[in-house]
């Protein structure tokens, strides 16, 4: 799929890449534009350098101020880097196809890419420098031919000439269409999968530059992530070698029925970026246990019939802390070992841990020589360490090397090859690792038809693959620079593992397909040798060799390799390599060193790119949040059943009814899920434990089927379809399922894990399948475990070492799962003599049995299975029957019987409902079965997308211009746009540009409501809200207005329909007016105005808190409650002081206010002492004041009395607090207001009168 690439200069530069459906947009961030994110080249604390991000449909993009960056469509982004402070995106603009290693697995060899700026347009203008990555006569040393042909050098250099050399130069391979960094047994056998998040970062060479594309990938939510999958944007890179070679139908040594149709062989090596770099500067391990040169290469060959095989080695530097330095003489470099054998234990130890994890059992070839002093020291080293290594733990009983899962074999090629048949004598090789070859056997898939008969499931009629054998070991191969004599006899190992996969299949390699399998090898080590140079194919063309890669030239001994005999031509090109060696070792490693680093971001001061969305980053939050809104679960059934063969086959035609279709409840006998394990499925003789045959297997597997679908046709049901099935020797496992529930499963995996003879055998052992059941993650595990009445402590290893070393891709183990069910043999026994047991069941006395059960005694003691648990044993012991009979072992040996077939669970999401054997008496155990309920979690899809849409257009309305393909100005808040709260509750960061009080940016709004249909505006209220005034917001309009007469209008005190938005709206506080003498009475020279009663000072404003309704918030929010009413007590009839405007209301003096106001906090917090207001006529404005004042003592003393009698009439004989003494006279006042004969006012000595302004 092409792609084009494009940038925008105005109003802010930003680069996208577009596909016939969608765009992925970059901007840089300006918020981050700084001098505190440090260059390649000058180190510094670490930052990261932000840019924003925005992966859209097409039609959505407004692409019109858009230009083209690139003349050609380019293929995809290997990542982005910063370089210099500076961001660059990194695009693949040419490609050359090399490898298909099986249909619809295509692998492209990359010859060019180019640099692009986010955040700055001087390096567009840039002359392009072409790159070759095939040196001639007239090319310069460096590779480019550049624009400038008069020049050495361009005129400006671009910052990012050294990584374009670097990814240009033939060596790195990518593949949109399946994981190229994983071998083709961790990967998923379906080739139209691609899982970018299952990729190998030890082998994804442009893992830091693609990282923030990943992240943000995984950001996204189903459907977005899809898409940019589908867009084959992203691209995932590998360096080292890939090639494919057809083999013609007429020399091919597969025997399909698809006549004409060639088969293939493809060989893909993949170097690891772990330790990557040069000769002379990466040698030896680290101490994360990574070793240089670490390539681990894979041959492949597909048959068009579907048959596809697969066989993986590996090789590295010997895994100790070493160093070589460079020298002018071949040869001479001196090695030196670096640190003491006790601290580099530790490092060796992490190395082949993480190897057994992931490949199994080690059989490594060390081929250095015995004579040369340098490496005589690292061998000795190499064996010490072998031999001190945590995979060589054996009991003291047994040390034998049969119980080992780290094994060497010590091989002097160069003293090998001396003699007359040169290096044709390194085959002899063979006979010292053909045990081991034998027993790691090899990966085979297959296809298989399972189509149904069920008309309802016609859409299931297709070939699937089908996992046939699984490779269980490897070799790792090294010598001193793990580069020429690696090679060829890698070649070897290889070759012998075709020959025993063709002869598994009665087939014959053919010399041609030998000398092809040859070529493609001497092509992995070296495309150089002058003797190919006339050849024009894609093998010569291809990828420079590993050896290139790692010395500089190709690989030494290449023409032996390639045609099987050493000639003159051959020494002589080993000899002009070897100077060619010594050239770049000394003078151009340094700065090729440097390179790597650079593109590995492994540099100081190195700063990554951040990629954020404002808007999908907080959709993804959302949803999660909000995931209880669209999911569900619903039940589903499974039925699980184990049983030990004891190699049995002649009663494969026996009705399997009572084991897999047994008498349970309605509910159970159609299960969704159906696991069947078995045990010793073939005789365990010393021949078999090392090899796995899988005709037994799938014999089984058509007896299970054809047993499940004539009771589903009997039923009415739908039929079964074999999901997946794995084997280990005699350990098998076969997951079946209905075929209406295929579309809820997915991601379906296998694995194996041997523990018999401590790893290297096959007898005893796991075999694994997972799957995920709509969004609830399964796992079935079958084992065999140790046998012998005592060894219960070699079960307890070996299920530690089934649960620990057995994983899934992503590294994911049985613990990473939701549900989890184990079955199988385990071999726990009971510990009672032969002769209590048999009493013991003869009575029935199951519960005294089960109480000297091992595996009871040692799950309570938490030594084996902890969080496990197993139903209730109701049925008699399973081992050891007489075959065809139901008496317990008659013979010599006399085993104990036991209930040695278990079946456990794990996941607070199951419950088991049944528990039993079945009676099939062919095998000396009895089969046992389970049934259980599982809650599976649902996702609906659509719902989740139409939620999905609508989170995304609000924070799209929200964040506006902070998008990346805004045309608003960049201003320095972005880095705010996105930030989650601090806390729940809490809204997000604000700027200058985003307040969250003014919603994102939107104009501030307020919504007035009238209390009632018959109020409106006081016409009397001055325009400026903020002017002092004591004229209320709304007054009541009479309903007919008299002819030349003023509107009366009743005020109104509060206003309970003023709201605003997001913001509290405090009631305005008027400053209490002087109250002069001629307080209470009615201004007479404005007869506009309506009387009103007399107001205290201070207690207005407060008055206002108790009687004002504020409302915040939006308008639909609740309303404050209204204004208590006035007790009784307080009513007219309690005191007449004054009566206004003869309209015959009565009102509490204002001293009883003031004092109420001066009340015990206690007092306020009830209502009742709230006086009614709601009824005060229209106020007067009062007379401007004068300088009389009326005396502090006047009538003051009634009032306070009249308000102890009242607050004793409600209940509280406490009344009012004392209020100070006053001064005694307006004189007095003038000088103080203290009355110095007054001792109880001393404290108010420096209290000065409050005077209105």
């Amino acid at each position: 799929m092409s792609i084009r690439i494009l940038r925008r200069d105005h109003p802010h530069r930003a680069i996208a890449l577009i596909t016939p459906s969608h765009a992925l947009i970059f901007r840089h961030s300006v918020s981050t534009t700084n001098r505190s994110f440090h260059s390649l080249q000058t180190p510094g604390p670490a930052g990261a350098n932000k840019c924003m991000v925005e992966f859209s449909v097409l039609e959505s993009v407004d692409l019109k101020d858009y230009k083209p960056l690139s003349p050609l469509p380019v293929q995809g982004t290997l990542g982005l880097i910063t370089i210099n402070n500076d961001v660059f995106i990194c695009v693949v603009s040419g490609d050359t196809r090399v490898a298909t290693v099986r249909p619809g697995e295509i692998v492209q060899r990359i010859d060019a890419v180019e640099f692009h700026c986010l955040n700055n347009p001087d390096y567009d203008d840039i002359p392009s420098d072409e790159i070759t990555p095939y040196l001639t006569d007239t090319s310069p040393q460096d590779g480019f031919e550049y624009a400038h042909q008069s020049r050495k050098e361009p005129v400006f250099e671009h910052p990012c000439s050294a990584l374009k050399k670097l990814l240009s130069g033939g060596t790195f391979y990518y593949s949109v269409e399946f994981d190229l960094t994983n071998r083709l047994q961790d990967r998923s056998i379906d080739a139209s999968t691609f899982d970018i998040d299952n990729l190998d970062d030890g082998f994804l060479w442009n893992s830091y530059m693609i990282r923030p594309l990943v992240e943000f990938r995984s950001r996204l939510g189903d459907q977005e992530r899809e898409a940019l999958d589908l867009s084959r944007i992203l691209t995932s890179a590998i360096r080292g070698f890939v090639q494919t070679i057809t083999i013609p139908a007429s020399t091919s040594p597969f025997k399909t029925s698809r006549a004409g149709l060639p088969s293939t062989i493809t060989l893909i090596s993949r170097l690891s970026c772990r330790r990557a770099g040069t000769r002379f500067n990466a040698r030896g391990i680290d101490d994360d246990g990574n070793v240089a040169n670490f390539v681990e290469s894979e041959t492949v060959l597909w048959s068009p019939s579907g048959l596809c095989f697969s066989y993986a080695q590996i090789r590295g530097s010997v895994p100790i802390f070493w160093e070589q330095a460079t020298g002018l003489l071949p040869n001479q470099q001196k090695i030196q070992v670096t640190r003491s054998p006790e601290a580099t234990q530790p490092a060796f130890d992490k190395h082949f841990e993480t190897l057994e994890v992931k490949y199994g059992a080690i059989h490594v070839l060390n081929l250095l020589s015995e004579s040369k002093p340098g490496e005589v020291d690292l061998t000795n080293r190499y064996r010490y360490h072998v031999r001190h290594s945590s995979l060589n733990t054996v009991d003291d009983k047994d040390n034998s090397l049969d119980h080992q899962l780290l094994r060497e074999t010590e091989y002097d090629f160069h003293a090998e090859t001396k003699g007359s048949n040169g290096y044709e004598a390194a085959s002899a090789i063979r006979h010292l690792i053909q045990r081991s070859a034998g027993s790691f056997g090899y990966f085979l898939s297959d296809h298989g038809d399972n189509s149904t008969n069920s008309g309802s499931a016609d859409i299931y009629h297709h070939r699937r693959s089908i996992v046939v054998l699984q490779q269980e070991g490897i070799f790792r191969t090294n010598c001193l620079d793990c580069l020429d004599r690696t090679n060829l006899i890698q070649t070897i190992v290889s070759q012998m593992a075709v020959e025993s996969f063709l002869s598994s299949r009665s087939a014959d390699a053919t010399p041609d397909f030998l000398m092809r399998h040859s070529t493609l090898w001497a092509d992995n080590g070296d495309v150089n040798d002058p003797s190919l140079m006339h050849r024009t194919d894609n093998s010569t063309n291809s990828a420079q060799s590993l050896s290139k890669i790692y010395a500089g030239t190709g690989a030494l001994k290449s023409s032996f390799t390639r045609h099987g005999k050493m000639s003159i031509a051959g020494a002589i090109a080993d000899a002009r390599k070897s100077a060619t060696r010594m050239y770049i070792n000394n003078f151009a490693d340094k700065g090729r060193q440097n390179t790597i680093d650079v593109l590995l971001g492994r540099l100081m001061g190195q700063t990554p790119v951040h990629l954020f969305d404002p808007i999908n980053d907080f959709v993804t939050s959302e949803l999660k949040k909000r995931a209880v809104e669209y999911s569900s679960t619903k039940p589903i059934h499974i039925l699980v059943g184990t049983f030990n063969l004891n190699g049995q086959t002649n009663d494969l035609k026996e009705d399997l009814s009572s084991w897999l279709c047994p008498n349970v409840g309605a509910s159970q006998r159609q299960p969704e899920i159906v696991a069947v394990g078995f045990q010793e499925i073939v005789e365990l003789s010393p021949q078999q434990i090392m090899s796995t045959d899988p005709a037994r297997r799938q014999m089984w597997e058509n007896a299970v089927r054809k047993t499940l679908n004539e009771n589903a046709v009997e039923a009415g049901s739908e039929e079964y379809v074999l999901l997946r099935s794995g084997q280990l020797v005699g350990a098998a496992l076969a997951i079946f399922v209905r075929s209406s529930v295929l579309r809820d499963i997915k991601n379906v995996e296998g694995s194996v894990k041997k523990t018999g003879m401590s790893g290297m055998a096959g007898n005893k052992g796991a075999v694994a399948i997972r799957m995920d059941y709509a969004s609830t993650q399964i796992c079935f595990v079958t084992a065999h475990l140790a046998a012998g009445f005592s060894n219960y402590d070699e079960r307890n290893r070996d299920y530690r070492t089934i649960n620990h070393g057995l994983r899934f891709q992503r590294n994911r183990s049985i613990d990473d799962h939701d549900t989890v069910i184990w079955l199988g043999d385990f071999n726990y026994r009971i510990g009672l003599s032969d002769e209590r047991v048999r009493r013991l069941i003869h009575m029935g006395d199951l519960d005294s049995l089960y109480e000297n059960d091992q595996l009871n005694l040692q799950m309570v003691a938490g030594l084996t299975f902890p969080f496990y648990s197993e139903a209730r044993i109701t049925f008699m012991p399973t081992y050891k029957y007489d075959n065809g009979t139901d008496n317990y072992d008659t013979s010599e040996k006399a085993r104990i019987p036991a209930w040695c077939d278990r079946i456990l669970r794990k996941g607070s999401n199951l419950r088991q409902i049944n528990y039993n054997t079945a009676p099939l008496r062919f095998s000396d155990h009895r089969p046992v079965y389970a049934t259980f309920q599982c809650t599976v979690s649902l996702v609906n899809e659509q719902l989740k997308e139409r939620l999905s849409q609508d989170i995304y257009e609000h924070r799209r309305r929200e964040v506006r211009g902070s998008i990346a393909n805004t045309k608003t100005s960049d201003t320095d808040d972005e880095g705010l746009v996105g930030y989650d709260p601090i806390a729940p509750g809490l809204p997000p960061a604000s700027s200058d540009r985003r307040k969250w009080w003014l919603d994102n940016g939107l104009p501030a709004r307020s919504i007035v409501e009238a209390p009632g249909a018959d109020f409106g505006p006081n016409p009397h209220r001055s325009s400026n809200p903020f002017t002092p005034i004591e004229e209320p917001d709304w007054v009541r309009r009479p309903k007919t207005l008299q002819a030349g007469t003023k509107a009366a209008y009743t005020p109104v005190m509060s206003t309970p329909g003023l709201t605003q938005k997001h913001a509290k709206v405090d009631i305005r506080k008027i400053p209490p007016p002087y109250n002069g003498p001629e307080r209470g009475k009615i201004s007479a020279t404005d007869p506009s105005r309506s009387p009103m009663p007399q107001i205290p000072n201070q207690p207005s404003a407060r008055l206002n808190q108790f009687s004002a309704s504020t409302i915040e918030g939006d308008v639909s929010r609740k309303r404050a409650p209204p204004i208590p009413k006035k007790p009784v007590q307080l009513s007219s009839k309690g005191s007449r002081h004054s009566s206004v405007g003869g309209e015959g209301k009565d009102y509490l003096e204002p001293q009883y206010v003031d004092d109420y106001m001066t009340a015990p906090s206690s007092m306020h917090a009830t209502p009742r002492f709230i006086p009614e207001i709601s009824n005060f006529p229209p106020p007067v404005r009062r007379p401007a004041p004068t300088n009389e004042r009326r005396s502090l003592t006047g009538d003051r003393e009634p009032v306070v009395s009249h308000l102890k009698n009242t607050l004793s009439k409600l209940g509280d004989p406490r009344g009012g607090p004392p209020l100070p003494p006053r001064g005694r006279s307006t004189t007095e006042r003038k000088e103080g207001l203290i009355d110095g004969n007054d001792e109880d006012m001393q404290n108010m000595a420096s209290w000065e009168p409050l005077r209105p302004g």
